[in-house]
């Protein structure tokens, strides 16, 4: 068996393989690189980026947009990790449930969430609740989805013998349910936050007036495109923060589950 690559060696190769994309990226861009159907006259390159990003730290801007678009992200996601749990275990326990839940749910799982967003605002009285609200729908369905999958494969004979041992149906979910159907749940949760920002970017794009997704609509209108790249990476770099540290929490509160290590 070959030997495994030290974490150190793996991390060179990670830092590499991003460094030889912004290298390219830096190549292209100066060459005013055109390659018919894609074409990197109007891109910025990555020196003009890292200005505009710098500027945007210094700008009372960037607390502004990062505070609303937190706020929203909060309130929609935590909305759905709530809902969407409580659906996901009722249909994964009860056929009853999901024969009355999952059809329904099914049929609007896969409308795109900027089909809500003309709804969301015929609905609610304020644009800041239809953002919160198309931030609740991207997260909630992989939520359901993944608890209804890991509820649904709790292995069935841990339940029998906590039944034949006197276990009455909460002490059932507490103790062997809830347990075995965590790690699909924490993984619809990671995958849950991650559409919440990219349903949340939309939304603001459309009638927001702060955020990530109207500082980087703004940019566009402006034809700032270095701050449109900012904005992306911003987005990014809070999308994927916030999934590790979800997945990151799941493992701490996990001991009992150890995922089997990539090769």
């Amino acid at each position: 068996m070959a030997n495994k690559p030290r974490p150190a060696v793996r991390w060179a190769i990670r830092a590499g393989s991003i460094a030889a994309c912004v290298v390219l990226w830096q190549v292209a861009s100066m060459m005013r690189l055109n390659l018919g159907a894609v074409t990197f006259r109007n891109v910025p390159p990555p020196t003009e980026v890292v200005e505009a990003a710098f500027v945007l730290l210094r700008s009372p801007k960037l607390a502004a947009h990062l505070g609303s678009s937190l706020l929203r992200v909060l309130a929609g996601y935590g909305a759905a990790a709530l809902v969407g749990i409580a659906l996901g275990i009722a249909i994964g326990r009860s056929r009853a449930a999901s024969d009355l839940l999952l059809p329904p749910l099914e049929l609007l799982r896969p409308i795109p969430a900027v089909a809500w967003i003309p709804l969301s605002i015929l609905i609610f009285t304020s644009s800041e609740m239809s953002m919160i609200f198309i931030t609740f729908i991207g997260a909630l369905f992989p939520i359901i989805l993944n608890t209804v999958h890991g509820v649904a494969n709790v292995d069935r004979r841990l339940i029998a013998s906590a039944r034949s041992l006197g276990g009455n149906r909460l002490a059932i979910l507490q103790e062997i349910v809830l347990p075995g159907a965590a790690p699909a749940i924490v993984t619809g949760l990671a995958i849950g936050m991650g559409t919440s920002w990219f349903c949340l970017v939309t939304a603001e794009m459309i009638s927001g007036q702060f955020g990530i997704g109207y500082y980087t609509w703004e940019a566009y209108t402006l034809q700032n495109y270095a701050d449109i790249i900012v904005g992306m990476l911003v987005i990014g770099v809070m999308g994927m923060g916030s999934s590790w540290l979800l997945t990151t929490l799941g493992r701490v509160l996990m001991p009992w589950h150890r995922p089997q290590a990539a090769r």
